[in-house]
């Protein structure tokens, strides 16, 4: 048996509206539910990019500071190799310029020897050292013998000196001669009587310049039956200059004053074969062996010592 029309209509309309209730409290579910998905994961986003933000609002002035820096060591590096090669290069042109003044004071002193009354003048430059004249530096001695019967000591005194102190404590010449060599005496057909080197001082290196005795010898002839050999010995004297010890720069005048000759004679009744003379210039030992000429009645030695006294001093130039 069918239901009435109008129940049926009341059926269906109750259930549409049951169903519309359901529907809407879905709706209403999913669009909560998405909204609060949607406003934490929004509020996630904003705090990562504030996050992003903030870390690269940071790194910038951070890497600033790295670069500033580095490019700051970079520079103070850069300064100190420049600098440290600069004074390098003008320590070297220092030390160059106080040698060539050194050569040239010895060229020009050396034309004054054994010329009394010549004289020459020089300025030495500003090295940054000091220059020092000693006058009472620089002994001498020397001695003769034959080894039998002559043994004297025929010098000694001081010959002065001249030293250019370096401002600087380290050169790779220490010890080195520029001019001459380590022997304490020569003779004239060898090498120079010039000796200028560089050694260690109490503070700093030196430039030393001093002369060394040089000989000369030859035969002449005979006398009262006895072969005669004359012997020469050189020696450059500068006690007589004038103590000096200056910076900057320095001019000087070299003066030859005297030449002296002294003559010491042996009549020898006997035939010596050689005339040993030795030489100690501060402190260092030489030697030089002189042939003799003798007959079978003996031989006669004359030996002359020859002194150039030069004299250095300040002068205005």
């Amino acid at each position: 048996m069918l239901s009435h029309p109008k129940t049926v209509h009341v059926w269906l309309y109750s259930a549409i509206c049951t169903l519309l209730i359901h529907t809407n409290d879905l709706i209403r579910f999913f669009r909560d539910f998405i909204s609060k998905w949607v406003t934490e994961e929004t509020k996630n986003l904003i705090n990562l990019m504030k996050w992003r933000r903030s870390r690269r609002a940071l790194a910038i002035p951070a890497t600033f500071m790295i670069l500033f820096v580095s490019m700051l060591g970079i520079v103070s590096i850069t300064y100190y190799f420049a600098v440290e090669r600069v004074n390098t290069r003008s320590t070297a042109f220092k030390i160059t310029t106080a040698k060539q003044d050194m050569f040239s004071f010895d060229e020009n002193l050396r034309a004054t020897l054994w010329q009394p009354g010549s004289a020459r003048t020089i300025e030495f430059a500003d090295s940054g050292g000091e220059l020092n004249v000693q006058p009472s530096a620089n002994s001498l001695v020397i001695n003769i013998t034959d080894n039998q019967n002559v043994a004297a000591t025929l010098f000694n005194e001081t010959i002065g000196e001249v030293v250019y102190e370096l401002p600087y404590s380290e050169t790779p010449d220490m010890g080195l001669f520029l001019k001459g060599d380590s022997r304490a005496i020569t003779n004239q057909s060898g090498s120079v009587i010039t000796q200028l080197y560089v050694r260690r001082g109490v503070e700093h290196s030196e430039l030393v310049l001093h002369y060394r005795p040089t000989t000369s010898y030859t035969t002449a002839g005979v006398e009262n039956g006895k072969a005669v050999t004359n012997l020469r010995i050189y020696v450059v004297n500068l006690n007589t200059s004038e103590a000096i010890s200056m910076f900057g720069k320095v001019p000087l005048k070299m003066s030859c004053i005297t030449t002296q000759m002294t003559t010491t004679t042996y009549d020898l009744s006997y035939d010596p074969e050689t005339l040993l003379v030795t030489s100690i210039l501060d402190g260092v030992s030489g030697q030089v062996s002189v042939p003799v000429s003798s007959t079978a009645s003996g031989a006669i030695i004359n030996i002359e010592i020859v002194l150039c006294n030069v004299a250095i001093q300040r002068c205005i130039m």
